[in-house]
């Protein structure tokens, strides 16, 4: 009896949790390694569908609450408070995910169990994971400190200084040329492919090639850079400007070869009814029953979200939508990128001229009507409570005169539907919300996928190396070929003025996808563009003689309308530029970590 009672609790003592694993246990069975692996996807986070979007930090848009991303557009960051940097761009956060992929690669480069398929597949996404956490360091922070091996609690020396610009873009350079070739054909929805991989390194070494890690050339433009002891770390201090371009226009090229490319093929213009739907299509990324779903090939790796497992992140309506539909008008575009966007026929928007701010809304790029929702556009239906007040179902951000006094429109901050969840600037983000009238989006999940990497990416950056080796011919077919899909004309500038509207292009093409903060910065145009104070419209509609109106709704027959385009108002945000925002500060508990961190400049170690 005595024999069997200590059997048994030495079985007891024995026994695995049963709500985890041994890691021993996870490497010899593939389907716990593929576990593992898939898991460490979750440092992707929501891609970009957070509430807080890296648009607001840009000249895109404007954040409506006071979540302190102000700290950020002021250049108030600092070690101790950087604002609210992104997880998916958090030093802790990335080097936790970092430590992650690897475990997988160590465990993966002998795999203990027998399908070397699986084994090589499982190798190749971790290595593409790693390089794209180390991909987001780079271009927040500059050179980081490579870790490319597990660290144990044995005597480790755990104080490292952080690697060169250089060094860090051949290591990520070096895992995405492997794999590449471990991915092969290999594309399941939502995961690393050879693709994707191939369209991460054309990025990088895009990011590479520009002015801002180059440091004869950064140095020139900015005094903080240029008094920097440890320039290494923020760029290339030798070598050829030229031969990385060359290197960034290669790698472009080889994803262009993909031909993943939407209604890419054109040799003119599509109308612009069909430009407003290619666009709209390439945003949903097939994620909607609206829209053409061949659109989807466009993407290369995206943020997918599942309908049964309800998770958060997919609720951009909700975050970003109109007030006078219960929505939080989170990340409201500014007047500043509406007014980039050129009228139909290439002529560029001017409120000077008195016919263009009559109309401002009228016969623009066919992007614009699949990207904002302005003043008098059409939307979804109203929810019951609010019908009533607007049974045409139309964005109303003005002022209006009704019979009998003034009506504020129901998406203002004076309106009688939650006013303190209007938007500041007089619009609302439509890109990638999904038009679907069902989906009421202050509380229903939808489905668009977030495109981390797409293929029209690739295809501008091909164009924008072309064009910093002079080779306008080649740029400009490629240019033209996006125009041409959203029902613009093609481009008829040189020299530096076709790099001006190549970076307009970019900025109107990947508008929202967490592009622009970073542009800015390796263009060195920052403060011209993040530094310039948001602009806003006021919008006020006045009756014409005669005319009567109980129930308001957009309608020239009816109404004059006058736009006044404005600052934002002060204590709002004051935004300003400061070139230690060229690269964010490491954080103060790394620096006290680790002795030989060496910080950013123009930030107290």
């Amino acid at each position: 009896m005595l024999f069997s009672v200590a059997s048994c609790s030495d079985d007891f003592v024995d026994t695995q949790p049963l709500g985890e694993f041994s890691q021993s246990a996870v490497w010899v069975d593939p389907a716990l390694a593929e576990a593992f692996v898939l898991d460490i996807y979750a440092g992707l986070g929501n891609g970009g569908f957070d509430e807080i979007m890296m648009a607001s930090m840009s000249d895109e848009a404007l954040f409506t609450h006071p979540y302190n991303l102000n700290i950020i557009t002021e250049s108030r960051s600092s070690p101790t408070d950087r604002g609210p940097i992104n997880y998916t761009y958090d030093w802790d956060d990335l080097y936790r995910r970092i430590r992650a992929a690897n475990i997988a690669v160590e465990n993966l480069e002998a795999p203990e169990f027998d399908d070397e398929d699986m084994a090589n597949r499982l190798l190749g996404e971790a290595l593409f994971l790693r390089a794209y956490f180390y991909h987001n360091l780079m271009r927040m922070h500059g050179g980081a400190p490579i870790i490319d091996r597990v660290y144990t609690l044995d005597s480790e020396d755990f104080e490292i200084p952080r690697n060169t610009f250089e060094e860090t873009v051949n290591f990520i350079v070096s895992d995405l040329d492997r794999a590449a070739e471990l991915l092969g054909d290999l594309q399941i929805e939502g995961r690393a492919s050879e693709p994707a991989a191939l369209a991460l390194k054309a990025r990088v070494l895009l990011y590479a090639a520009s002015d801002l890690h180059d440091i004869t050339t950064a140095s020139a433009n900015s005094t903080v850079i240029a008094q920097y002891a440890n320039p290494e770390y923020l760029g290339y201090v030798s070598g050829s400007q030229e031969e990385r371009w060359r290197k960034a226009q290669t790698a472009a090229k080889a994803v262009v070869d993909l031909n993943r490319g939407y209604k890419l093929n054109l040799i003119e213009p599509v109308s612009p009814e069909e430009g407003t739907e290619n666009y709209m299509s390439i945003a949903l990324g097939g994620g909607s029953a609206v829209g053409d779903p061949a659109a989807a090939t466009e993407l290369l790796f995206g943020r997918y979200f599942v309908a049964s497992k309800n998770e958060g992140g997919q609720q951009i309506g909700l975050f970003n939508g109109p007030n006078g539909y219960h929505n939080w008008a989170g990340n409201a575009p500014t007047q500043n990128l509406v007014d980039k966007y050129e009228f139909v026929d290439g002529t560029e928007f001017e409120w000077s001229n008195s016919t263009h701010a009559d109309m401002p809304y009228t016969d623009r790029d066919p992007r614009f009507y699949a990207t904002i929702l302005y003043d008098g556009a059409d939307w979804k239906p109203r929810t019951a409570d609010v019908a009533g007040s607007d049974p045409f179902d139309q964005i109303q951000t003005g002022t209006y005169e009704i019979n009998g006094g003034t009506w504020n429109g129901l998406d203002t901050r004076s309106s009688v539907v939650e006013d303190w969840n209007g938007t500041r600037t007089g619009y609302y983000m439509r890109k990638f919300t999904d038009p679907d009238p069902s989906i009421v989006d202050q509380n229903t999940r939808q489905q668009i996928p977030f495109p981390i990497l797409r293929y029209t990416e690739a295809v501008l950056n091909y164009v924008e190396a072309s064009l910093e080796l002079g080779e306008e011919a080649i740029a400009i077919e490629w240019f033209n070929k996006i125009r041409f899909r959203a029902g613009m004309p093609a481009v008829e500038a040189s020299g530096m003025e076709l790099l001006e509207e190549y970076r307009e292009e970019r900025m109107i093409e990947l508008v929202f996808e967490e592009h622009r903060f970073h542009d800015a910065r390796r263009w060195m145009i920052a403060p011209e563009t993040l530094g310039e104070q948001v602009r806003v419209v006021d919008i006020n509609g006045e009756l014409r003689p005669g005319a009567s109106v109980d129930i308001y709704r957009y309608d020239t027959t009816l109404y004059n309308y006058t736009y006044d385009v404005r600052d934002l108002s002060p204590g709002i945000e004051n935004r300003q530029w400061l070139d230690k925002m060229y690269f964010i500060a490491i954080p103060r508990d790394e620096m006290n970590r680790n002795d030989q961190l060496t910080q950013n400049p123009g930030y107290n170690n």
